[in-house]
């Protein structure tokens, strides 16, 4: 019997039985919301997207589902601070159509970064992350000046380890550590301008979701091709989805390939 997104909600509602939650399905969406009843904080889930991986891991993929929306129930509910924490605060990227705000109203703390992205703040909590709003920056008395110099920091002194894989005489190499902050890497300036120095083409980056960062050393036009496929598969596959565009890297700029006039694929030309 073949898996719909309906079964996979009655699934999660009989696995996240508790009296302090709420759960509210969206037909027209199709997602599964799941949230505490007293503040409103909570998750939502696209169900098409927990269907496929359902479809390629069976049983195993919503138990893992259960167990981070659980983690990450239980730390919503928690009182956390920021001092002493430093060393623990990332940056992560997301869409511009992600919420600016949470549920209960509370305002997140984002910066923004290129036409696609914005950046917000997360303070890592080992097996999950809280992200950051105005209300606990003020109760610990930070600007957002500080808190983006410490997450700036940090991003740079994690690992930028790659896979490296060539297609068509062309240079791929792929950040995926899973540690939540994948993506993040985007901001190291250094890596990039090392990985710029070192290509033979030009630099192109995708950051589909939150755990890949793409970097590609395009050196024919095939290359623009196999990036686009290639980051239309991550984004469509990713936990988080950020972006299905990608960007050239040239003077320290971030441009969407799509309203570039030179090397670029010609379906992704716009008129």
């Amino acid at each position: 019997m073949s898996m719909t997104t309906i079964k996979m909600k009655d699934i999660l509602q009989k696995s996240l039985v508790n009296k302090n939650y709420e759960t509210s399905y969206n037909r027209d969406k199709d997602t599964f919301r799941i949230e505490w009843a007293e503040t409103k904080r909570g998750i939502t889930i696209r169900l098409p997207n927990v269907v496929s991986k359902y479809n390629e891991r069976g049983d195993e993929a919503i138990d893992e589902l259960i167990g981070h929306i659980n983690e990450s129930l239980k730390i919503m509910n928690e009182t956390h601070e920021l001092a002493g924490k430093e060393k623990n605060v990332y940056p992560v990227i997301r869409a511009t159509s992600f919420p600016l705000e949470m549920k209960n109203g509370d305002k997140l703390v984002y910066k923004d970064h290129t036409a696609e992205t914005r950046i917000f703040y997360a303070l890592d909590l080992g097996k999950s992350y809280r992200l950051i709003d105005e209300k606990l920056l003020d109760e610990e008395g930070w600007t957002q000046e500080r808190l983006d110099e410490i997450a700036t920091f940090n991003v740079r002194s994690l690992s930028n380890q790659y896979n490296k894989d060539t297609v068509a005489g062309n240079d791929f190499y792929f950040v995926a550590t899973q540690d939540g902050y994948d993506a993040s890497r985007i901001l190291n300036e250094s890596f990039l301008e090392e990985m710029k120095a070192n290509a033979k083409g030009e630099l192109a980056i995708s950051v589909p979701h939150q755990d890949v960062l793409i970097l590609a050393d395009v050196q024919n036009q095939t290359g623009y091709d196999i990036l686009a496929q290639m980051t239309m598969k991550f984004f469509a596959e990713g936990r988080i989805p950020v972006t299905s565009l990608s960007f050239t890297y040239e003077d320290k700029q971030l441009t969407p390939i799509f309203i570039l006039a030179k090397n670029k694929p010609k379906h992704e030309r716009k008129e």
